[in-house]
């Protein structure tokens, strides 16, 4: 079975998956080229090793550091990132699966008590599951058993692949924390985070003023900016600024010539300041970059910061 090798920006261009079958392989890479997977949220789960590595996870409203040989399970709707923690880059790889694969969506007494509280964040198992858990060797086994069968398809792989996963979720059950709901202010903050993330996604382009961003969250300027910060990590400007260097880095790499249209049409007014801050970013100038990319990263896209 195909397994895609994509870039971080890419994994979320792609279907996880078909109607009948949502489950898809992916392998994540952080380079320097590409030091982050932007934030981001999905209505698949996503059940995660690190091969390569050290990376630090943004789950939700927590922040977690990961290692070669961690597993990761990251629910429903989460909204979650991941950036490059050091110079060594990070390498992973990724089932993304609907819930309802599982049977989430049947009524029945498994679907009741377990999947479709994980699914509603009122059940909520371990998201990072280092060597030295009670659960890790388990895990780590049916992993590497959906590996071999993702790789090889015998008859009946898809049943083989969704009781692996039913026995993965079996086997952090016995870890959950129970909540009759998350705290009301966790939740708003989230929804604030996923609303301004998913503006900055489909107006990037365009001119974006902190005051219109701050306006959708009904929080004062001063206060978006802390907040903003505090759960993504950077500033809301560099956030946008990013997400702009990569997009014009996408296209470059697809091969468009026109280095003032990709400016442009990726929100930079100024293709001094363009250059200046490309060259900052990527070592190298628009057109060098162009050039010299390597043919693995030729498939570039650009990260998406919203749902599907």
């Amino acid at each position: 079975m195909e397994t895609s090798n994509l870039s971080p920006e890419q994994k979320e261009q792609a279907r996880h998956g078909g109607r009948l079958f949502p489950l898809k392989k992916y392998i994540t890479k952080l380079t320097d080229l590409h030091p982050s997977v932007a934030a981001h949220w999905h209505d698949e789960a996503e059940l995660t090793l690190i091969t390569e590595g050290n990376c630090t996870y943004h789950i939700h409203l927590d922040t977690y550091d990961a290692s070669a040989g961690d597993l990761l399970f990251v629910p429903p709707a989460e909204l979650h990132s991941i950036n490059m923690s050091d110079e060594t880059g990070m390498v992973s790889e990724t089932y993304v699966f609907h819930m309802d694969y599982l049977g989430a969506g049947i009524a029945d007494l498994c679907s009741v008590k377990y999947l479709t509280p994980i699914c509603r964040h009122t059940l909520v198992l371990p998201c990072v599951i280092h060597p030295d858990h009670p659960a890790y060797p388990a895990l780590l086994d049916l992993f590497l058993e959906m590996n071999r069968i993702y790789e090889t398809t015998p008859p009946g792989y898809e049943l083989l692949l969704k009781s692996r996963l039913l026995s993965a979720v079996a086997a952090l059950v016995p870890y959950k924390q129970e909540k009759s709901a998350r705290p009301q202010l966790e939740n708003e903050h989230t929804e604030k985070l996923k609303l301004a993330l998913e503006y900055i996604g489909e107006h990037y382009a365009e001119e974006i003023s902190i005051a219109r961003l701050a306006r959708l969250c009904y929080f004062s300027e001063y206060h978006f900016m802390r907040f903003f910060k505090k759960y993504i990590g950077i500033s809301c400007l560099e956030y946008i600024k990013n997400l702009r260097l990569e997009n014009a880095a996408a296209r470059l790499a697809k091969g468009e010539n026109s280095i003032l249209e990709i400016s442009m049409s990726c929100g930079f007014s100024n293709l001094s300041y363009f250059y200046r801050e490309f060259k900052k970013k990527y070592g190298m100038t628009p057109k060098k970059f162009a050039k010299n990319i390597p043919e693995s990263e030729g498939t570039v896209s650009p990260p998406y910061s919203g749902m599907l």
